[in-house]
Parts: structure tokens; C-alpha cells; sequence
């Protein structure tokens, strides 16, 4: 199985996207190279079909944590250690959050845990966000993030409620999480790359996947909940969400969540 993905980001750790780069503009000069320059970043796409987006990986997977902006400061106030990092990414947040408490960071693909080892996580586990309970004992976590709206994975109202009662399993009586996800009916929604409509109110599907260097991962279907919708799925799993927050009041959102 290709994971275009995690090579892209492992890539760009190593700087092995910007060697490529150098390369190329060393037989160049000029606005010639500047063109090589672009056409040889290997850059990583998100696609549907024909559409393709290129996705900023710099952006969005290697800034620093800021826990005195409006969103970081938002997320400190409702985590507490241990801590479960649920797809961990490049550890952005399993890098500042480890300085403060016991964190376990999370992660499906090899190439994804080799980038959180290299980059200095210390608990980064290989692992599936929805197969919890085989993973870990129950009460392990005081919180839980999700960031990066893998949730919506699950596919289903019956898998994100399966999702939450795992994810309460192993979690303590006090928990808290943090989950994140797009609205589908919130702004221009459906005009994000591969959504799929849905006549039930407060759902829709996204379909897209990534590609790079030639190499192009399996489609991913994602779910797409409202929070409405989320509050709906907590029922009989011990959840209840508790605020709702929405950087820069688009489509995406935040949704903190607390044991009742």
C-alpha cells in the first residue's frame, strides 16, 4: 500500500524536497530557474478526480505550537495529562504538550512515526484511533485530541458513536477531548475539494485523497458532522460536548467534549 502522504511529510522533515529544489536551480539561471525552481518542488496534492489542490505542508504540520494564540490557548484550557494524541501527524501538538504531562502520540502510518521519532516525540506508538480498546486498558487518559478531522473516518453515525464509547473506555470518569470536523452546512461548505451532498440534514461525505512524487494513496471517505449531528452520536457514550469553536468562523470547527 502507497502512503504518498507520509512520504511527503517524512520528506520534508529530512529537507529532502528542498534538496531536490537546489538541485534543480543549480543548472538553471534566471527566470529559468525560477521555473525549475516551482515545477521541481514535489509538491504534495489533494485531489478528487480531475480537481487537484496542492496542500500546504509547511503550514499546516511544521509550525510551532502557540499557546497564547486565541485557538492555542483555547486547546490548553481543556486538556490535562496523560494525554492520548490521536493521528499525531508531525507532532506539532505531542511536541509542546509532552513538556507538560505524560503524552502518547498516536499514529497509522510508518512513515508519520518515523517523523514524530525524528522529531523528538517521545511516546510515538504506531496505532488505529478506532481500535482503541485492543491498544490501551481502560481509564488510561485524563484527555484526548483528534486534531486534523480524521474522525470523520469513522463514516458513519454508528462508527462515530462506536468511536466515542472506545475512546470513553479508555478514558478517566473526568475526561475531557477535543475533536475536530467540518460542518456541512455551514457557509460555503460545499465548495471544499470533494464534497458529496447528503439530504440528511447536518451530514454530507467528502471524498479525496493525496498524491506525490507519482505515487497516489487510496480515496479517503470522510463522514462530514454538524455539530448538532456530533451531539447526536455522543448519546449513551458518556460524552457530552460542552463548546463548539470555530477559528476564523468558517465551515471547520472545534468541538470540546467532557464525560457527563
Amino acid at each position: 500500500m502507497t502512503d504518498a502522504f507520509g512520504r511527503a511529510i517524512l520528506d520534508h522533515h529530512r529537507g529532502e524536497r528542498e534538496v531536490n529544489c537546489r538541485e534543480a536551480s543549480e543548472r538553471a539561471s534566471g527566470s529559468e530557474r525560477s521555473k525549475r525552481h516551482a515545477s521541481r518542488e514535489s509538491p504534495l496534492w489533494q485531489c478528487d478526480g480531475e480537481e487537484r489542490l496542492r496542500h500546504p505542508i509547511e503550514d499546516f504540520y511544521f509550525g510551532e505550537f502557540d499557546p497564547d494564540s486565541e485557538a492555542g490557548a483555547w486547546l490548553v484550557e481543556r486538556l490535562d495529562g496523560p494525554l492520548v494524541d490521536l493521528g499525531a501527524g508531525a507532532g506539532r501538538d505531542a511536541l509542546y504538550f509532552q513538556e507538560r504531562f505524560e503524552t502518547v502520540a498516536l499514529e497509522v502510518s510508518e512513515r508519520l512515526l518515523e517523523t514524530l521519532r525524528e522529531r523528538g516525540v517521545e511516546d510515538a506508538r504506531r496505532g488505529d484511533m478506532f481500535d482503541l480498546r485492543s491498544q490501551f486498558e481502560r481509564d488510561r487518559f485524563r484527555s484526548a485530541l483528534a486534531l486534523g478531522t480524521q474522525v470523520g473516518l469513522a463514516g458513519s453515525m454508528r462508527s462515530l458513536r462506536e468511536f466515542l464509547g472506545d475512546l470513553a473506555h479508555v478514558t478517566t470518569p473526568d475526561a475531557t477531548a477535543v475533536v475536530d470536523m467540518y460542518d456541512p452546512e455551514y457557509g460555503d461548505a460545499d465548495e471544499m475539494l470533494g464534497f458529496r451532498a447528503d439530504p440528511t440534514p447536518g451530514l454530507a461525505y467528502r471524498v479525496t485523497w493525496f498524491e506525490y512524487e507519482g505515487d497516489a494513496d487510496e480515496a479517503l471517505l470522510f463522514r462530514l458532522f454538524s455539530p448538532d449531528r456530533l451531539r447526536e452520536a455522543t448519546a449513551g457514550t458518556g460524552w457530552a460536548v460542552t463548546d463548539v469553536y470555530r477559528p476564523g468562523d468558517a465551515y471547520y470547527y472545534r468541538a470540546a467534549l467532557a464525560k457527563r
